[in-house]
């Protein structure tokens, strides 16, 4: 008989500092059954958490998203349609090629004057004020305004949206997540048919009406899907990279005096906090095609898998001394972005938005310091990030920023004229 262990005995600590648990589970073997905390119940899966056998996982093909061959259902599928995360191929390799071209290296790196103008203003708002909720007040607004650009999400929705895929991807209730998804799919749907009519040019309408070069388009049911994967993972995870940066060089001083040394620092830091405390706990479920083996322990047909990104990337085995935070370490092969064909969509516009994020705030927030210990840490499983509230981090004082010459007026979205 295979001994289940639950992970909802270790409380509340578990969720502050998952990392103890999973090294002891690590030392015991790859690969272990637990029962994981949910907001209906529990789920019992098989959960990863040695980095080679989840890497390996990640790109293996027996191991499959669709719920729907092993005859489960979950509310995103129900309510809001097929996506790419829960998505095989054929259909996930075509789903992804219709929707890569916006998300193209080049494409990124056109965005980065606005990335940058978007920081800009909210160091604006946020210094003077010499105290404030970094998650509220910077952490959150930069990327959900990036990707709501970019699917066309009017400023006035935001604070709305963002309470719904919070829900959504953390939630605290099996009522709340149920209510958090109908709203989503509702809103979704109508901004789709608003961006029907958008002309050339306009994001939205250019996903819309994204054609392949058999003539294929997404569906409306497609396109729901789309959106909302962008929009969540678009802005969720980046929110969670740049807040447990932020914390990682203020609890690590050392580390901060030896980026505020050396600038050019700054990318490197962010893929060390990708490795040390990235923004995804968990992959998402996978399901065993056939009966196979991982590690050296057998899986049955059907069963759920859950990969462990942050258990995996803090496995001495490949990363030396993994728990020490080290912004010159090397931490290529870390999973925190995933591996294989499912590797996040929007890897680079994320380190992008944190690289800009970082040497901005750190640069204009010379006296950059906490204001007290972070907020509770996010509910759930796939998460790993603080809620805003209590997120405190104080600073002295900025130095003014000169402006540039001849600077021209800042051009503001669509959705704000």
């Amino acid at each position: 008989m295979t001994e289940v262990i639950d992970l909802g005995e270790y409380g509340a600590q578990f969720r502050r500092d998952p990392y103890p648990v999973y090294a002891r589970l690590r030392e015991r073997g790859p690969v272990h059954r637990v029962r994981m905390p949910a907001p209906d119940g529990h789920h019992l899966v098989w959960l990863v958490v040695g980095h080679a056998e989840a890497r390996a996982a990640l790109a293996d093909p027996r191991l499959s998203k669709d719920a729907g061959k092993f005859g489960r259902t979950f509310l995103d599928e129900q309510l809001i349609g097929t996506y790419l995360l829960v998505a095989d191929p054929p259909q996930h390799t075509r789903l992804r090629g219709l929707v890569s071209r916006a998300f193209t290296a080049r494409r990124v790196a056109g965005l980065r004057p606005r990335i940058q103008e978007i920081t800009d203003d909210l160091l604006d708002a946020m210094l003077p004020r010499g105290r404030a909720d970094l998650v509220e007040s910077f952490a959150y607004p930069l990327p959900i305004t990036v990707i709501c650009e970019l699917l066309g999400v009017p400023e006035m929705d935001r604070t709305a949206f963002r309470r719904m895929s919070t829900e959504a991807v953390a939630p605290t209730s099996a009522e709340s997540e149920y209510e958090a998804y109908v709203r989503l799919a509702a809103y979704l749907t109508e901004l789709i048919e608003d961006k029907r009519c958008a002309g050339p040019g306009d994001p939205p309408g250019d996903l819309i009406r994204t054609t392949g070069e058999d003539g294929d388009r997404l569906s409306p049911g497609e396109l729901r899907g789309m959106a909302f994967v962008l929009l969540i993972a678009g802005h969720e995870t980046t929110v969670n990279l740049i807040t447990n940066t932020v914390h990682a060089l203020l609890t690590h001083p050392e580390q901060l005096a030896a980026l505020r040394a050396d600038t050019s620092l700054t990318d490197a830091a962010v893929e060390e906090t990708l490795r040390y405390e990235g923004p995804v706990e968990n992959a998402t479920f996978r399901y065993a095609a056939e009966p196979l083996e991982i590690g050296g322990t057998a899986i049955g047909q059907g069963e759920p898998v859950l990969i462990g990104l942050a258990a995996a990337d803090r496995d001495p085995g490949h990363f030396p001394a993994p728990d020490r935070f080290d912004i010159r370490r090397d931490p290529r092969g870390h999973v925190a972005f995933g591996h294989g064909i499912h590797y996040c969509l929007g890897a680079t516009l994320a380190r992008v938005e944190a690289g800009t994020a970082i040497r901005s705030l750190l640069e204009r927030a010379p006296g950059l310091t906490l204001d007290g210990p972070p907020g509770e840490w996010l509910p759930g499983a796939l998460m790993r990030g603080v809620v805003s509230r209590g997120a405190m981090t104080g600073y002295r004082r900025p130095r003014p920023r000169p402006a540039p010459c001849g600077r021209r007026n800042r051009r503001r979205s669509a959705a704000s004229r």
